[in-house]
């Protein structure tokens, strides 16, 4: 566990899954998301109960009896308000006796409707990510600047051998079901369709302003295509899509409004052939 606490009111929070750098105290003061380096300190108090420990050499506590743990690799635990190491399992710090209470940081964010049954999804977090799930279809709604946080969260986890998604339902991913446009839940525009990193045959749904949604099983599958060798930077792969795709608008305008300025200097018309060419510079401007 990684404890961090607001330096006004020094309520303590939970910070071992959090990604973001800094977010919002109870208090309305903001809390810095960071770790402290730790401090080796004189046993003084008892982790389990707090009590005095009189005995700077005492191995129990002689008010409950629980052990008092000195081995260095077992103190991961890091007091918010000294610094000091502790054992994991401690209530209180043993340096300067504070109780660990910590809260869970509140995720920001409020309902969406869900873009393919409807369902109201509640904000909620993924390794630290705050997101929006579907309990019902079980997908996944990242903010635009959540997703790429979301990716590179979910493949660290792989690679430590965890699981960061909680299992979902198997065969979400549309490129293997009937071809649907979803609707962005925040603006309700349709949203694109994109095989993600133009190779991996996983088919995500984006808003360009808003976010991305992801079907059952697409987080995972995502994690398994990078994992295993897919090109790296999703936002770069998408954005250079975008710009071909624009390109190929303009070429495709430029060939019609060369034919059509061709139509007319053929039939003498060129003061609306120069018109055509003035219009076209400012297109491709």
């Amino acid at each position: 566990m990684r404890l961090v606490a607001c330096q006004s009111c020094h309520t303590q929070y939970d910070v071992t899954d959090v990604a973001d750098e800094r977010f919002a105290c109870r208090c309305g003061e903001e809390v810095v998301n960071e770790s402290y380096d730790p401090v080796d300190t004189q046993i003084h108090r008892c982790g389990s109960c707090g009590a005095n420990v009189a005995d700077p050499e005492a191995e129990a506590c002689a008010y409950c009896g629980s052990s008092i743990v000195r081995d260095d690799a077992k103190l991961s635990l890091i007091c918010p308000e000294c610094h000091g190491r502790n054992e994991e399992a401690s209530r209180f710090c043993t340096g300067c006796g504070v109780a660990f209470s910590p809260e869970t940081v509140k995720i920001e964010g409020y309902e969406l409707p869900c873009p393919v049954c409807g369902c109201l999804m509640p904000p909620r977090a993924i390794g630290g990510i705050g997101i929006n799930e579907c309990g019902s279809c079980n997908g996944i709604w990242a903010p635009a600047d959540r997703f790429e946080q979301l990716i590179n969260r979910a493949i660290e986890a792989r690679k430590q051998g965890e699981r960061l998604e909680t299992p979902r339902v198997k065969g979400g991913n549309p490129a293997v079901q009937k071809v649907a446009y979803r609707k962005c839940p925040e603006c309700e525009a349709f949203m694109q369709r994109r095989n993600f990193r133009r190779s991996s045959g996983v088919i995500i749904d984006t808003c360009k302003n808003h976010g991305t949604w992801l079907d059952a099983d697409e987080l995972e599958q995502i994690t398994g295509f990078v994992l295993s060798g897919g090109n790296p930077q999703a936002s770069q792969m998408m954005e250079e899509a975008d710009r071909q795709a624009a390109d190929a608008v303009k070429r495709i305008r430029l060939a019609e409004f060369q034919q059509h300025s061709y139509t007319s200097r053929s039939s003498g018309g060129d003061l609306f052939g120069r018109t055509i060419v003035g219009v076209l510079k400012g297109l491709l401007d």
